[in-house]
């Protein structure tokens, strides 16, 4: 990749919270790290196994910079602990920067790390003991690298009487515009204006017999206009055997370690 010129994304993995495939590393939860063209990088959520899959790529806590929290649950926040002390306790002890909708910031530290990063000799430790963080008001973005992010608030699951706050992405790299939707449920009428607005889509997909119904399932996926599923590509799935979703009309399936380069002006998968 020429730095100079592109940013670069890059699917640490593409399996769902509870991955486990018929060999140890066959795939890693559905973390998303983009880099760019100054070598900075943004891993959008930090999942459980998300030391493994840095290492897979050649990366370690040092080299993250800033970190995008769509939601809390654990294949998206499980690994910030690991993140927050290996960087802590490191020779430059430079803090990662966290960024999240204010909602979600706001419940982070004693809903999700409080447990085991409270817990520090000599010192009463907050969540700005390990972090730099940024609060994203809701129906706002935020700046990253010359490219303005934009949250989208999805509907993944409802718990009692409300909605757990849950965002994915919009954002313009060079010409193409993204959707990432983090985890949503099947939710067309909510999200449509979105997926028309995109050049290019990234959405989780269920592919298991039992459905949760906290994520888009693959037969529903399919119902989807033909022109909406063409710039579309599925993550998030379930270890075993998959249909052909390029044969069905989508992008594909994407694969562990796949990137996409996006130069000043076109998008390509790597």
């Amino acid at each position: 990749m020429n730095t100079a010129q592109n940013f670069q994304l890059t699917f640490l993995g593409s399996g769902s919270a509870f991955y486990i495939g018929s060999n140890p590393g066959e795939n890693w939860q559905s973390n998303l790290l983009i880099q760019s063209p100054s070598g900075r990088r943004l891993l959008v959520d930090c999942g459980s196994d998300i030391r493994f899959s840095l290492q897979e790529q050649g990366l370690a806590a040092k080299d993250i910079d800033d970190v995008f929290i769509s939601h809390l649950h654990a294949d998206h926040v499980g690994g910030l602990e690991w993140l927050a002390f290996s960087t802590k306790f490191s020779a430059n002890k430079r803090k990662p920067r966290v960024l999240a909708n204010q909602m979600i910031l706001k419940d982070l530290w004693s809903h999700s790390l409080r447990g085991g990063l409270g817990s520090l000799e000599g010192e009463l430790a907050t969540i700005r003991t390990y972090f730099d963080t940024q609060s994203v008001p809701s129906n706002k973005g935020f700046e990253w690298e010359g490219v303005y992010f934009r949250p989208v608030q999805v509907v993944h699951n409802i718990d009692g009487y409300k909605i757990c706050p849950t965002f994915g992405l919009l954002f313009d790299l060079g010409a193409t515009r993204i959707f990432f939707t983090a985890d949503t449920q099947f939710a067309p009428n909510q999200i449509n204006r979105f997926y028309q607005s995109a050049d290019l889509i990234f959405h989780d997909c269920e592919t298991a017999p039992f459905r949760s119904g906290v994520h888009a399932h693959y037969e529903q996926l399919i119902g989807l206009p033909d022109d909406v599923k063409r710039k579309m590509w599925l993550y998030h799935y379930q270890p075993g055997p998959k249909k052909d979703a390029a044969l069905d009309g989508f992008a594909g399936w994407i694969k562990k370690g796949q990137g996409f380069i996006f130069p000043a002006d076109s998008a390509a998968a790597a």
